[in-house]
């Protein structure tokens, strides 16, 4: 596929600008793991309530991405990506003045609302500020990967700012990042919007309500195990309507005059079989960090600061493992990377299973983290670049916003299941006479064997995945060429 859009003189500063945005919103994902504690505590928060400060955000995020997407094609990727920027710094300062358990997780859910309506816009932004095939590619690494190292900087950043500070500024800080991003954007982006005919119908929005209150319903059901038997009314209810509404979802987007994916969008393999692989991996990478977090400060009694200190290693690994990833994959391709990356998280979250009571951080937890920050970040760059495969300019907001889903989709659900196995083991542990510490850390090593199970899972189905071969990374098309759903068959596939 050729490319014929000039490249914008302006697109490397813009890249770092947007890349900022998406290093801070990823960033709030695991920058409160290392305040869970403090914010249990000033917050009343229950042990199973405590994962809501994390899902609130994740599952709104992931809920809304699709329409966030779509509404960036249509009504323009610079406008929403700025006012989902916006949005996001209003509720980041609601969220440090909270004053209470509810008023920060609706608080969160707001700022899941800001991410899905910029993020998509970002990812879109980049797609078509790089016309270049490699550079395209080189970029699209570069934006994923300091996705990932907002992802994995979290713990330090916020052990910093609680230590000097309080828990409150890992949200206060968002705000002047947000409005100097804002205003940056609107200097080095041009506008970009999908063609759309006059009589052609609106987003689904119905559609967008009824996934993510299904999403939000069976993680609610999930997260509820945590403190009931899973045959209690509130689990069980739960979990039903959630189910419900996730069925009315599919039917609704069956017969929606303008779903939120249209149907040609889904018959590149590429694309699907990538988005599926990253619900696997997610599911494991946002319950090692909500895990390891609490273990280290609960059971290890680690300071703020010191369990900030204890992830910069793998802040540094999952670096080299993105600059390895987005130097290698116009070379070797995305299954490769996609492949050792998943086998790695699924080895070195195994070797996290070792921790116990009293453990060393160097001879059992550091190998550990290592591991799996470069298997991480040779994840990360290629489901970027695989996401984007065979996109045109139409639906460049859509690809980011359906890769964006299957992540936050995958690592909500993936820590409501992982995190309530670890506390009912916890808790039965206990009941049956282990001490407190001994119990905790015996529940996250359940859910971290569970969890390489999981993300060899995702390492299997990559290896049998219908995924292109190299020399088709990244191919973003002219915008001007119409939607996803018009272009050719898919490229021959390993």
């Amino acid at each position: 596929m050729t490319d014929t859009l000039a490249p914008d003189p302006r697109r490397w500063r813009a890249l770092g600008v947007i890349a900022l945005v998406q290093f801070m919103l990823v960033l709030d994902i695991t920058v409160v793991n290392v305040a869970l504690p403090h914010i249990q505590t000033d917050l009343h928060f229950s042990r199973a309530g405590l994962a809501w400060v994390v899902d609130g955000y994740v599952l709104t995020a992931g809920g809304l991405l699709l329409l966030g997407g779509r509404l960036g094609d249509l009504l323009g990727r610079r406008r929403l990506f700025i006012g989902g920027v916006l949005l996001f710094a209003a509720a980041s300062a609601a969220s440090g003045a909270s004053a209470d358990a509810g008023m920060l997780v609706a608080s969160r859910f707001v700022q899941g609302m800001g991410e899905a309506i910029a993020s998509p816009a970002a990812f879109g932004l980049v797609a078509l500020l790089f016309t270049d095939a490699k550079e395209r590619a080189q970029a699209i690494g570069i934006f994923g990967g300091v996705a990932g190292l907002g992802g994995t900087l979290g713990p330090v950043i916020s052990g910093v700012l609680i230590s000097v500070a309080s828990w409150r500024w890992i949200f206060y800080v968002n705000v002047p990042v947000g409005i100097f991003a804002a205003l940056v954007t609107l200097r080095l982006v041009s506008e970009s919007r999908a063609e759309r005919a006059r009589n052609a119908p609106r987003p689904d929005f119905e559609g967008a309500i009824l996934g993510t209150a299904g999403l939000v319903g069976i993680v609610y059901g999930l997260i509820s195990a945590g403190d009931h038997p899973w045959g209690s009314t509130q689990v069980v209810v739960s979990m039903v309507a959630g189910v419900a509404a996730l069925a009315a979802f599919v039917a609704r987007e069956r017969t929606a005059s303008d779903p939120l994916v249209p149907v040609g969008f889904l018959h590149n393999r590429t694309r699907v079989s990538a988005n599926i692989a990253n619900l696997f991996f997610a599911s494991v990478f946002f319950t090692v960090f909500y895990l390891l977090t609490l273990y280290l400060q609960d059971v290890e009694h680690y300071s703020t600061i010191e369990t900030g200190v204890a992830y910069l290693p793998f802040g540094i690994v999952i670096g080299l493992g993105i600059a390895t990833s987005s130097a290698l994959v116009t070379r070797i391709g995305l299954k490769p990377l996609l492949s050792a990356g998943s086998l790695l998280t699924a080895v070195g979250v195994l070797l996290l299973s070792r921790i116990a009571v009293h453990g060393s951080y160097v001879d059992d937890t550091l190998p550990a983290l290592i591991v799996t920050a470069f298997g991480s970040g040779l994840s990360f760059a290629a489901f970027g670049n695989a996401s984007m495969h065979d996109v045109s300019g139409q639906d460049a907001s859509l690809a980011a916003g359906v890769q964006s889903t299957s992540q936050q989709v995958g690592g909500a659900v993936g820590l409501a299941v992982l995190a309530t196995m670890a506390l009912r083991h916890a808790r039965s542990a206990v009941a049956h006479g282990t001490n407190a510490a001994a119990a905790s850390t015996q529940g996250a090593v359940l859910a971290f064997r569970i969890g390489a199970l999981v993300a060899l899972a995702g390492a299997i189905f990559i290896a049998f995945a219908p995924i292109a071969a190299p020399g088709s990374v990244a191919a973003v098309a002219d915008p001007a060429a119409g939607p996803a759903t018009d272009q050719a068959a898919e490229p021959p596939a390993i």
